[in-house]
């Protein structure tokens, strides 16, 4: 073989790695979304003012704390499984934290943000950073969402939450639901009432 062609048969090949790499990262994602167990989390106010991170919701979850014995040595930063389950209300809940993944496969791999010691010795409180913390929308309905999202984390009276599907380690975020009603829905609607 000559040098051209295994010049051309290297740029056919780095060219199809890559098409593959971004093509497994979404047909990835598209796996958990159609078999992924969906969860409900819930979501408290936020006050963000970013104007360089681009077009999306900030999200911060009410339930993304687990206490742990204080004696196993856990680390900031360190790579873990958390197991998911529902509560009573049908909103996720931290079933386990290890280290090992677990074989059901409701669980999310993190890591944990930071961690704080509790009035019990033993005891210490994980944080954790979920990687689905922010809601991507078309431009100009982000920062109507993001209004409409606000305004309804700080009314004690509606219920926020994040729709996120869970498989096997990975997370996708579905949608945002303020009071049964999806934020696309809710910005569309206060919309069609300033025309």
């Amino acid at each position: 073989m000559d040098f051209k062609k295994i010049t051309i048969i290297g740029f056919i090949l780095t060219c199809l790695a890559q098409l593959f790499i971004p093509a497994k990262m979404i047909m990835d994602q598209e796996n958990v979304l159609k078999t992924g167990t969906e969860f409900k989390f819930r979501t408290r106010p936020v006050d963000p003012n970013d104007p360089f991170r681009g077009k999306y919701i900030t999200l911060d979850f009410m339930d993304n704390t687990f206490l742990v014995n204080s004696n196993d040595g856990w680390d900031r930063n360190e790579n873990v499984f958390i197991e998911f389950t529902t509560d009573s209300a049908g909103f996720a809940k931290i079933k386990n934290v290890t280290r090992a993944a677990p074989d059901n496969p409701n669980y999310l791999n993190t890591n944990i943000g930071y961690f704080t010691t509790t009035e019990d010795e033993n005891k210490m409180e994980l944080f954790f950073d979920f990687p689905f913390d922010r809601y991507y929308m078309e431009e100009s309905k982000a920062q109507p969402a993001e209004d409409v999202y606000r305004e309804a984390s700080r009314d004690t009276a509606q219920i926020t939450y994040a729709l996120v599907n869970i498989k096997n380690g990975g997370a996708v975020l579905k949608d945002v639901v303020i009071d049964g009603k999806s934020i696309k829905d809710l910005v569309e609607e206060n919309e069609g009432n300033k025309n």
